[in-house]
């Protein structure tokens, strides 16, 4: 809708669209017609009714102010009321996005009171300016996630309604730096220092309540055959990957990875003589399985071996639909499984927002359980292993180092033992020395072990040589 094809070959572009309900950032590429999303954030629960909301409150305080009816704890017959100051504050917000005051008629309120107030540009951006503030973190994110700064940009464009708003237009240019308005509609600038300003420009050049509209023509006319010279590729909203051991998601394709896409990774088994692998396919961002969307599972079998032999390659493919494809093949024999599990693409915004927040929210827990459940995996691995070594070779072992060796072995169980019951973790760090500590002092078992293996080997070829 805003003729970005027309743009230098290599362009990138950021998407500051706040509507009535909701917000989001998106951060896209133009390179020589195709139009790639290389990041996308946002609130589904932030846009401008909340500055609707902010601006009827502080009406209803002033009418309570006034002598008239106290509607800040609105009864159900009060409801009426409030919906007419909401319809009131609204068109006097859309009033001061070009003029610089305006009046707020609210007559017969009750039979007695009729209420009338003069409100300016300056106050309604003191009611809303932490609202709109709130959009830069999604902006930030975006651009994180894009791997770009403000001054990567060529251009920020405008959409939605809410960002005919001066505060809105004044604060996205600060954010990203903006060179100068590309303005067709009234007169607002930012001053001589703001124009000075070597960054992206801002193009509000289309009607913001229209463009959203006009885009779906543009695409529609693309996927009819139309406009032959532009593509428009998505992302992935949230990141997929599948569950391995200790409970834990390894990713496979990482969230906003422009799709069609495909990537895989080699896997092995974690116990001896396992005859098959369960293929459980994930979607979010948290790092233990069960806090995230199960998409579908299946089963590989394969040749019984012992742990860690069998290798199981798992490839992801999504198509240009956003449909997901997983392979899972048994590189020693080749045989494989490919399922097809629902979109990965269309998913709902609302719940990707939820996903992205308590991954945020949750990120210091859900690193601490990540590291505990690796330390936990690697200390199953040493007990068994070093407990098993002691065995075979416990006439070699002196008295004190067996002691040495019981008491760094204890050290980790005490520690396992630990174990919060409803949380299923501990403290990694005190995990991690304690395996540390039983690595270091099993070194020299795992040394002798070696040697009278290498020994063995050498008689048994010894014997060999001489019998041929």
């Amino acid at each position: 809708a805003y003729g970005l094809n027309r743009l230098k070959e290599h362009s990138k572009i950021a998407v500051y669209d706040l509507g009535g309900g909701t917000f989001d950032l998106s951060i896209l590429e133009l390179n020589n017609g195709v139009f790639q999303v290389l990041a996308t954030h946002g609130n589904t629960r932030l846009g401008g009714d909340d500055l609707d909301r902010a601006l009827s409150d502080f009406l209803i305080s002033e009418i309570s102010k006034a002598g008239g009816p106290d509607l800040q704890q609105a009864t159900p017959a009060q409801q009426p009321l409030v919906s007419r100051i909401r319809e009131a504050a609204e068109a006097a917000k859309i009033r001061l996005s070009s003029d610089l005051e305006t009046e707020v008629q609210l007559p017969f309120l009750t039979p007695d009171f009729s209420f009338l107030r003069r409100i300016t540009r300056a106050e309604l951006e003191t009611l809303t300016r932490g609202i709109i503030e709130k959009t830069r973190s999604h902006c930030l994110r975006a651009l994180s996630d894009a791997k770009l700064e403000s001054k990567d940009l060529n251009q920020v464009i405008l959409v939605g309604g809410q960002t005919r708003m001066p505060l809105v237009r004044q604060c996205v240019a600060h954010w990203f730096g903006c060179s100068e308005f590309e303005e067709t509609r009234g007169d607002l600038r930012l001053g001589d220092e703001h124009h000075k300003a070597k960054g992206p420009q801002l193009n509000t050049s289309q009607n913001p309540d229209e463009a959203v509209a006009l885009g779906a023509a543009i695409q529609a006319e693309i996927l009819r055959g139309g406009l032959s010279h532009l593509l428009l590729l998505d992302v992935t909203p949230l990141s997929l990957g599948i569950e391995t051991f200790g409970g834990l998601m390894n990713v496979i394709i990482h969230r906003n990875t422009t799709i069609p896409v495909k990537a895989g990774e080699l896997f092995t088994t974690a116990v001896d003589n396992q005859r098959s692998m369960k293929i459980h396919v994930l979607q979010g961002e948290r790092e233990r399985a069960r806090d995230n969307w199960s998409l579908g599972e299946f089963d590989l079998e394969f040749e019984a071996a012992p742990k860690g032999v069998p290798r199981v390659g798992v490839q992801f493919e999504i198509d240009a639909n956003g449909i997901l494809h997983v392979l899972a093949r048994d590189v020693k024999t080749g045989h494989q499984k490919i399922v097809q599990m629902r979109s990965a693409v269309d998913v709902d915004d609302a719940d990707v927002q939820k996903m992205v927040e308590e991954s945020v929210e949750n990120a210091f827990d859900d690193l601490r359980a990540r590291q505990w459940i690796e330390a936990k995996i690697r200390s199953g691995e040493t007990l068994t292993a070093t407990r098993k070594t002691m065995a075979e070779y416990d006439k070699d072992l002196d008295d004190d180092y067996r002691k040495q060796l019981h008491e760094a072995l204890e050290a980790v169980e005490a520690i396992l033992s630990e174990e919060n019951p409803k949380t299923k973790t501990g403290d990694p760090t005190q995990l991690k020395a304690a395996n540390a500590r039983l690595d270091e002092v099993s070194r020299p078992l795992a040394e002798h072990a070696m040697d009278q293996v290498m020994e063995a080997m050498l008689r048994q070829r010894g014997v060999t040589a001489v019998e041929g």
